[in-house]
C-alpha cells in the first residue's frame, strides 16, 4: 500500500532542493547585471539607458527561443536538455567578463537569453510529471523560494565581488561575471547524471509507487480537452493567450524592482558591501510569502484571491515607496512590494496544468513565460528612461505599480473564464 504523504515527501526531497539550487544559480546569473552596472557603466562609457537596453536584450533572446526549447525538453528529457542549458549560459556569463564595448555587451546579453530559454518553464513542466495537482502550487512556491535566496545571497556576493576591484588584474564588475558563470557550467554536468526525466525512469521509486503516481495523474487529466496535449494548438488557446498577457505585469514589476534596488540603496550613502547586505532584507520577506501563500492556496478551490490580493498589495506598496520621503519607510514599503509581487506567482503557475498536459503543457507554459518575461525587457528600458527623465530613482515605482495592478485585474478575468469553462465541461 502506497502512502501518498510518504511518496510526495520522497519526491520532494529528491527533486526540489536540486531544482532549487539550479534556479538559485540561474537567478544570481540574472541579478549579476544589476551589480555589475555600478562599475561597468563607467568602465565602458555607457549611459544608464544604453546599459539598460543591453541588459534587456536578454529577454528578446529568451522570448524567441522559449517555446522551441521547452518542446525540445519534452522530446529529449530534462536531464540532457537542462545540462545543455546550464553549460551554455554559464559559458556566456563568463564571456561577459571580457566585454570590450557596447556592441559586445549587447550580443552576449542576447545570447544569454537564448541559452537560458526554457529553464524556468521546463521546471514547471517537469513538476506536472511528478506531482498531483493539489501539490503543484506549493512545489512552485518552494522552487521560487530559491529565487529569494538567490537575491539574498547574490546581493552581498555582488557587493563583495565589486570590492575585489583590481584583484589578480580584473576589475570588480569582471569578477561579478566570472564568479557567477562557473557554477552554472559545473551544475550542468551534475544535472546530466542526477536528474531523472520522468517517474517511470526514476531508480529511487518502487514499481508500486510509480504505478500509483501514474494512475493519480491520469485520473486528474480525465475530462481535459482533446487538444490539451497538442503543443502547437496550446499556443492558440485563449486561456494561454490571456495568461501570457496577464503575466507581463509580474516580471515587469519584479525585474524593475530588483534592477533598481541596489541603486536606490546606494542613494542611502552606504558601501558596496553594505548595499548588498541591506538588499537581503526584501528577499527574506519574499521567501516567507512564497512559502505561506501557495500553501494556503493549495487547500482552496478558488485560487484567484491568492494571486490578486498579493498583486494589489504590491502595487499599493510601490506607490507608497514613491510618495514617502523618509528613506526607511521607502525601503519598508519596497520590502512589502517585493513580497506582494512574488507571493501569488506560484499559484498563478498552478493554473495552466488544469487544462494542459504533455506537449501542450510544455508549449503553453513556455509561451506564457516567454511573453510575460518581455516585461523584463520593458522594465529594463522604461525604468532607466523614467529615471533619466525625472532624475529620480523612485519615480519609476509609479509605472511598476500600474502594471502590477493591471495584471491583478486580468487575473480576475482569467479566474472567471476558467470557472465558466469548468462549469460548461461539467454540464456536458
Amino acid at each position: 500500500m502506497v502512502s501518498e504523504k510518504a511518496l510526495i515527501s520522497k519526491i520532494t526531497w529528491r527533486l526540489m532542493p536540486f531544482l532549487g539550487l539550479l534556479y538559485l544559480i540561474a537567478y544570481i546569473d540574472r541579478q549579476n547585471v544589476s551589480f555589475a552596472k555600478l562599475q561597468m557603466v563607467g568602465a565602458l562609457g555607457l549611459s544608464e539607458y544604453a546599459y539598460g537596453l543591453g541588459a534587456s536584450l536578454f529577454f528578446i533572446g529568451y522570448f524567441l527561443f522559449e517555446v522551441p526549447s521547452n518542446l525540445f525538453l519534452e522530446r529529449f528529457g530534462a536531464s540532457r536538455w537542462f545540462a545543455r542549458i546550464l553549460v551554455s549560459w554559464g559559458a556566456v556569463t563568463i564571456a561577459l567578463a571580457f566585454t570590450q564595448n557596447a556592441t559586445m555587451f549587447y550580443i552576449l546579453r542576447f545570447l544569454l537569453g537564448v541559452c537560458e530559454a526554457g529553464f524556468f518553464p521546463g521546471v514547471l513542466y517537469l513538476l506536472t510529471l511528478w506531482f498531483p495537482r493539489d501539490y503543484r502550487g506549493r512545489m512552485v512556491g518552494l522552487f521560487m523560494i530559491f529565487s529569494a535566496l538567490a537575491n539574498a545571497v547574490g546581493a552581498p556576493l555582488g557587493g563583495a565581488l565589486l570590492d575585489l576591484d583590481g584583484f589578480l588584474g580584473y576589475q570588480g564588475w569582471e569578477w561579478v561575471f566570472l564568479a557567477t558563470g562557473v557554477p552554472a557550467v559545473i551544475a550542468g554536468f551534475v544535472t546530466w547524471f542526477y536528474l531523472s526525466d520522468t517517474p517511470a525512469k526514476a531508480n529511487f521509486l518502487s514499481d508500486e509507487e510509480k504505478a500509483w503516481l501514474q494512475t493519480r495523474l491520469d485520473q486528474e487529466n480525465i475530462g481535459m480537452d482533446h487538444n490539451a496535449d497538442n503543443g502547437f494548438k496550446a499556443l492558440a488557446n485563449p486561456r494561454v493567450l490571456l495568461m501570457s498577457v496577464c503575466y507581463i505585469g509580474f516580471p515587469l514589476a519584479a525585474y524593475g524592482l530588483s534592477y533598481w534596488l541596489p541603486t536606490i540603496v546606494k542613494g542611502f550613502g552606504v558601501s558596496n558591501t553594505m548595499n548588498g547586505l541591506i538588499n537581503i532584507i526584501p528577499w527574506i520577506a519574499v521567501a516567507i510569502a512564497l512559502y505561506t501563500v501557495p500553501a494556503v492556496a493549495d487547500r482552496k478551490e478558488n485560487k484567484t484571491p491568492y494571486i490578486v490580493i498579493p498583486a494589489f498589495i504590491g502595487a499599493v506598496s510601490l506607490v507608497m515607496s514613491a510618495v514617502l520621503t523618509d528613506q526607511v519607510l521607502q525601503f519598508v514599503f519596497l520590502c512589502i512590494a517585493a513580497a506582494g509581487i512574488f507571493a501569488g506567482q506560484p499559484v498563478f503557475w498552478s493554473l495552466p496544468s488544469r487544462f494542459l498536459k504533455g506537449a501542450g503543457a510544455a508549449a503553453g507554459l513556455a509561451a506564457i513565460n516567454s511573453v510575460g518575461n518581455l516585461g523584463g525587457f520593458v522594465a529594463q528600458n522604461v525604468v532607466p528612461l523614467i529615471r533619466d527623465q525625472t532624475e529620480s530613482t523612485i519615480a519609476p515605482m509609479f509605472f511598476l505599480a500600474a502594471c502590477l495592478a493591471i495584471a491583478g485585474v486580468l487575473v480576475m478575468v482569467i479566474g472567471r473564464l476558467m470557472a465558466r469553462t469548468a462549469a460548461e465541461t461539467a454540464r456536458s
